[in-house]
């Protein structure tokens, strides 16, 4: 890779997470939202390095006209692969994590929790994922029984058994570091994997409720398709897309 090449690799790597960070919401797929400025600080950072390097062997290619130099300094061809995730940043991002990455990964553990406000009287209720799972399998005064809810995700494969899980893949930092939540959902066909829904329904009794021998599931009485939520990566309720 030549030397102008690899300026030019810079100055489309700043420019590619300018774009996501500034223009889309395409950012949220790698990252959460706190970490926006420093993904835009870092698009400013390497365009400017980009420019200026750009400058400098300007600079440089005169004075070697002059002396008769020559700059055979080169990078591995290898190289040459890293402008296709700077590309992308600009063309087509990569898609979002979904159903694959949720069946190839671990459920993310529910925190012990002592103490819970009681749900709204309202019908259905929105809730998350991780607070329908800890009232079922933690909270003792029983507050999901009988208790119409209503949770948002996307649905992804259950596996050889068969069915399906309601699924929510949550960031702590980043896309690397990503943990899934899942609900098991009973009394209807499996979606399309990826789709994003949001499912009333009602506690599948299977287990002791209030204890970890609950199972997180839903006997769901009606399924609504949805655009994927702004907020895609958190478990909180969902945001509209801008």
């Amino acid at each position: 890779m030549k030397r102008h090449a690899q300026v030019l690799l810079l100055v489309l790597t700043g420019v590619g997470l300018l774009h996501i960070a500034l223009f889309t919401d395409l950012y949220l797929r790698y990252v959460k939202e706190g970490l926006r400025p420093l993904l835009i600080a870092s698009g400013v950072l390497l365009t400017l390095l980009g420019l200026a390097a750009a400058v400098l062997d300007r600079r440089a290619d005169a004075h070697a006209r002059h002396t008769h130099g020559h700059d055979h300094a080169t990078a591995p061809r290898v190289a040459w692969l890293l402008f296709l995730p700077a590309l992308s940043l600009l063309v087509y991002a990569p898609p979002a994590l979904g159903a694959y990455t949720a069946a190839h990964s671990g459920t993310k553990a529910v925190r012990q929790q002592k103490r819970f406000d009681p749900l709204p009287a309202t019908s259905p209720v929105p809730l998350t994922l991780t607070d329908f799972t800890t009232r079922v399998q933690q909270d003792r005064t029983l507050s999901v029984r009988n208790r119409t809810v209503q949770l948002t995700g996307f649905a992804s494969p259950a596996g050889q058994g068969g069915g399906w899980y309601l699924t929510r893949i949550i960031f702590t930092c980043c896309a690397a570091d990503s943990q899934t939540v899942k609900v098991r959902v009973y009394g209807t066909e499996v979606p399309a994997p990826n789709t994003w829904l949001r499912v009333t329904g009602t506690w599948h009794a299977r287990g002791t409720l209030g204890t970890r021998s609950a199972e997180a599931a839903l006997d769901a009485r009606a399924l609504r398709p949805m655009a994927q939520p702004v907020n895609a990566f958190t478990d909180d309720l969902p945001l509209t897309p801008s």
